[in-house]
């Protein structure tokens, strides 16, 4: 069965920073911005930006189970949050998905495999809007089909996105300590200085 994802989630824009985020010394919030998700969706939690927010309602800070979507750029991709801080809230260039109460039976890991997704990636390329940079319109992620699984294969679908990821981990892991070594005999062998020694000492 298909829903769209509005009728799944509340969809709202990041906090209204008018133009960068300011960062500010023993600020009393934290901001997530683009730079702080990693290619394999993790959040450098520790590395956030603190700045300061000002008003008489307090913002809707972000929490564990929220979806946040990069909307602008080349680039677009969904993220679950876990292990928020308290007092974060994200940069407007990212959409926050939360759950409607009714929705129980979608997870929000599986909501965001879903909109990364090739068949969801493809959706959302179709109607990017934008000449200088592409971006999605609300109301276009809103109506991305969503496909409700049973909970059973939600979770083994996460399991697997999972698995993946953490294979990926270690083979990048692995080719970084190949290009050690490789960086390291090189300095030892094509190194004028090292190669002259070499010579020097040889019988």
């Amino acid at each position: 069965m298909f829903e769209v994802l509005k009728n799944l989630a509340e969809i709202r824009a990041g906090h209204p920073f008018r133009g960068s985020v300011p960062a500010v010394d023993g600020g009393d919030a934290m901001v997530v911005q683009m730079r702080d998700v990693a290619a394999d969706g993790t959040v450098g939690w520790t590395a956030l930006t603190r700045t300061s927010i000002a008003g008489a309602r307090p913002p809707d800070w972000l929490r564990d189970g929220d979806v946040l979507f990069a909307a602008r750029g080349g680039r677009n991709y969904a993220v679950c949050l876990s292990d928020v801080p308290p007092r974060t809230v994200c940069a407007p260039h990212f959409f926050v998905l939360r759950l409607r109460a009714g929705a129980a039976r979608v997870l929000p890991a599986y909501l965001a495999w879903h909109l990364n997704s090739g068949p969801s990636r493809r959706y959302l390329a179709g109607h990017a809007e934008g000449t200088d940079q592409l971006s999605i319109r609300r109301a276009v992620l809103e109506d991305t089909p969503i496909a409700v699984l049973s909970l059973e294969r939600q979770r083994l679908l996460v399991a697997l996105a999972d698995a993946a990821m953490q294979e990926r981990r270690c083979l990048e892991a692995l080719v970084r300590s190949r290009d050690r070594e490789l960086d390291a005999l090189a300095h030892r062998l094509l190194t004028p200085d090292t190669v002259a020694v070499a010579v020097a000492v040889a019988p």
